[in-house]
């Protein structure tokens, strides 16, 4: 029973981690010329806190 899972499982991420470079294809515009994608946002850091550990408003 759990050599049909087991199978499944691996077949499954097989055919996930094949799509990714497909994703990841460079970007271009209507033209069909390269164009330099956007940068990443900054990931958002948790809630601010003070010197003392307490919290405080964000800047």
């Amino acid at each position: 029973m759990t050599r049909p899972l087991a199978t499944a499982f691996i077949s499954l991420a097989f055919l996930v981690g094949s799509a990714a470079p497909a994703l990841a294809a460079p970007r271009k515009d209507a033209k069909g010329k390269f164009v330099k994608c956007p940068p990443k946002a900054a990931p958002k850091k948790g809630p601010c806190k003070d010197a003392k550990g307490r919290f405080a408003k964000c800047k």
